[in-house]
């Protein structure tokens, strides 16, 4: 059963950089835009703390939206998140429309299961995820919540291609129809890190045992 998920949003008149700061200190509010469909864009604002409680549920990034706008619902996916860089602040959202009528592009988690019954792992060996999300291209109803990857087969050296993707019908994976199949898990043993001495180290330790002269004395001439 999927998920729903819901904002409260308002109509934002004053618009600029300064108006968007005074947005986010005296109202505690994310200010954004919605466009796409057959309306014009329009910029709306939200509450910081419905948004920072919305992108805690993973499914937030990849489903569509219910947007109650001035509570008229609008139905739209999330395409572009601003944060601070390094404050717990949204400074900015993107929402894009959801017409039902054309396809639409997003990216969609992937969820790696059953790693620790693989034969692989049992024998030592460490499993690589290469891709955590898929980007894909299908109608708005046809939109996955996630994909599922099964490794219980894998043994050590197996690698796991795109390919392998269970997709469900009317959903296309954008890199399989630009003719690529790459690796998205692998299997392998952990490298071991052989441990560096440091030539100081190494030099101190030749002369100690006396194969090397110490520094300043002389090397006896042949005879």
């Amino acid at each position: 059963m999927k998920h729903t998920y819901e904002l409260s949003a308002t109509v934002r008149e004053v618009h600029g950089k300064g108006a968007s700061r005074r947005l986010r200190r005296l109202n505690d509010s994310v200010p954004a835009i919605v466009y796409g469909g057959e309306a014009e864009p329009q910029s709306i604002q939200i509450h910081h703390k419905d948004v920072l409680k919305a992108l805690q549920h993973e499914g937030f990034y990849s489903h569509i939206l219910t947007l109650h706008l001035d509570g008229k619902p609008v139905k739209a996916v999330l395409k572009d998140i601003q944060r601070h860089p390094y404050k717990p602040r949204i400074m900015h959202m993107d929402f894009q429309r959801i017409t039902g009528k054309e396809k639409i592009h997003m990216h969609v988690p992937v969820h790696y299961i059953n790693e620790e019954k693989s034969q692989g792992v049992k024998d030592g060996g460490v499993i690589s995820h290469y891709h955590k999300e898929l980007e894909v291209v299908c109608m708005p109803d046809k939109l996955p919540e996630f994909f599922e990857v099964d490794l219980s087969n894998l043994n050590i050296g197996d690698v796991v291609h795109l390919k392998a993707v269970k997709v469900p019908k009317g959903v296309e994976l954008v890199l399989l129809n630009q003719g690529e199949d790459p690796a998205i898990a692998a299997i392998h043993m952990p490298r071991v890190v052989e441990e560096e001495v440091a030539p100081a180290a190494v030099e101190a330790e030749v002369v100690a045992e006396g194969e090397t002269p110490a520094e300043g004395s002389e090397t006896p001439a042949a005879e």
